[in-house]
């Protein structure tokens, strides 16, 4: 038997449990509708969740193929085109050509992009400066240690399949 099989295979401890609960419930809570119509009206924007997530990883990045920004968002890349589309007639992204390949394109974003992904970020930290108002300043740094040592390790298994074992 695998490690991965023999992870997969051993009982959930009480606390796996709830952790996958309450990513679950943050999870349902940050991707509500309702809530992105709030971030979007308190940011003065007027962007779908597919629009913000493409601004906000090519924020975080270097100029890039659509085809990678598809891969790093786990889209389909048809999806990224149309989107990319759409910001580009907005004025938030533009295409240019790749140094390394001038057959190639890659998006970046423009200025009207940066401030409108700076506006999004702001919103969301008014809220989460809000939620978290009463922790101590040595909790918000363990807290937030333990989300980029969380994020790490799901990225570098994110790709590895579960073998959940026979299905019923």
């Amino acid at each position: 038997m695998s490690a991965l099989s023999a992870a997969a295979a051993a009982p959930d401890p009480a606390h796996i449990v709830e952790i996958e609960k309450c990513l679950t419930r943050i999870t349902y809570l940050a991707s509500r509708a309702r809530q992105h119509e709030y971030l979007m009206a308190a940011a003065g924007l007027a962007l779908d969740r597919a629009a913000v997530a493409i601004l906000r990883r090519l924020a975080e990045s270097e100029p890039m193929r659509p085809g990678v920004l598809a891969g790093l968002l786990a889209v389909e890349a048809s999806h990224v085109t149309r989107q990319v589309q759409q910001l580009e007639r907005a004025g938030y992204v533009l295409r240019a050509a790749d140094p390394h390949d001038r057959r190639a394109q890659r998006i970046e974003l423009t200025d009207a992009g940066r401030a409108a992904v700076d506006r999004i970020r702001e919103v969301g930290r008014i809220g989460m400066r809000m939620a978290l108002a009463d922790w101590s300043d040595d909790d918000l740094r363990q807290l937030a240690e333990l989300f980029h040592r969380l994020v790490d390790d799901f990225v570098t298994n994110a790709e590895i399949p579960a073998d959940l074992g026979p299905t019923a």
